[in-house]
């Protein structure tokens, strides 16, 4: 059997327009179908759909689109260099890699590119690999033109992850004290606290409905109880239940905010978090998108004078969505478990990553060895 490179010029140009055909559509899940020698029937033809529902659900939208960019730019840099992305060659794949961290450009979209960071290159990479996949090509990363190439790019351009700036306690209060009390104003005071003292990620918080099973595209549920809210997420790395308490006065309270904003937006179905009119005083039925939490941070960051020392762009570079979650594990005074815990870390480093002040020496090993 010849190998498949060597494949018949027929069989590559099918493959190739399968290709094109899978960039027209990047949301269809094209690789699943059934066999060639199984004849179709309705019954059949219908699990095939269900099966792709469900290999769509295997990633969230957000790594879907991200991959589906990644093909594309791929796609669009084989043209360029006259090349075909079917079927997988590591070695144009290791010059791809290249080309990303050296920025010798051109890229598909603009004359000359930055250098990418290594972290965006992988990235790249599994996206490459899932793309793959998903038209039924595995992709071997050990292969030496890849991953020789990917450990020299590690060696040369690797930096420490930069990070966002955390919310803290004394700026989240002064961003919700920027909001007005209209329902615009009532629902952006519980997303921002719910995501405070929650350690949420945006697609946490706007993916949650009121009640299990409301809503096809829910990514959990609340209970509220006396104590506080108790909130159900199916989130990036698996079930978990997130404790909110109540605070210490209805102001800064997030069960408070939460029941102010579903009292006052007559909100007892479906998604908690929608949209409004935009005076403030009316809603839609439609889900927030998680676009609007980063939007609504950077906004209230710089209304409320949040380093104000810093010139706007910088200030806005500064926050992100993953603010809210720096700002809980940085500013929460109880064992780091907890912290763990509540921000659904498989390990404690990953928690600490998330810490932007903490005692770094508070277990000195120089003396517990007697130094």
């Amino acid at each position: 059997m010849p190998p498949e490179t060597d494949k018949p010029t027929s069989m590559l140009s099918g493959e190739h327009e399968a290709a094109r055909a899978d960039d027209r559509d990047q949301g269809e899940n094209a690789g699943i179908a059934l066999p060639s020698y199984v004849a179709g029937s309705g019954t059949l033809d219908r699990l095939v759909d269900t099966a792709r529902e469900y290999a769509r659900a295997a990633a969230s939208d957000n790594t879907l689109k991200a991959y589906a960019k990644d093909w594309a730019h791929f796609t669009r840099w084989c043209r360029m260099k006259g090349t075909e992305p079917l079927p997988p060659s590591p070695a144009m794949i290791g010059l791809y890699l290249a080309d990303l961290a050296s920025g010798s450009g051109p890229s598909p979209s603009q004359s000359a590119f930055r250098p990418l960071s290594v972290g965006t290159i992988e990235r790249r990479l599994s996206g490459l690999a899932w793309n793959y996949a998903q038209r039924g090509f595995p992709l071997d990363r050990k292969n030496r033109h890849i991953a020789t190439v990917l450990a020299g790019i590690r060696r040369k351009h690797a930096r420490p992850p930069v990070q966002k700036a955390a919310i803290l306690a004394d700026d989240i209060l002064a961003m919700v004290a920027t909001l007005p009390y209209d329902l615009r104003g009532l629902r952006d005071r519980a997303v921002l606290l719910l995501g405070y003292a929650g350690g949420l990620r945006r697609s946490e918080i706007v993916s949650l409905d009121v009640h299990k099973d409301d809503t096809p595209d829910s990514g959990g549920w609340i209970d509220i109880l006396d104590k506080g809210a108790l909130l159900t997420l199916n989130a990036k790395t698996g079930w978990r239940e997130v404790e909110i308490g109540r605070g210490s006065k209805d102001q800064t309270c997030p069960v408070h905010a939460l029941e102010q904003w579903l009292h006052f937006a007559k909100i007892d179905f479906g998604p908690v978090f929608v949209g409004t009119s935009r005076d403030g005083k009316r809603i839609s039925g439609t889900r927030l998108n998680d676009k609007h939490v980063a939007r609504l941070i950077k906004r209230t960051v710089l209304d409320a004078g949040i380093r104000a020392e810093l010139p706007e762009q910088e200030r806005l570079a500064l926050f992100s969505g993953h603010s809210l979650r720096a700002g809980l594990a940085s500013s929460a005074e109880v064992d780091e478990r907890y912290v763990q815990k509540q921000l659904g870390h498989a390990s404690a480093e990953m928690t600490r990553r998330y810490q932007r002040r903490r005692d770094r020496f508070r277990v000195n090993l120089t003396k517990a060895a007697g130094l």
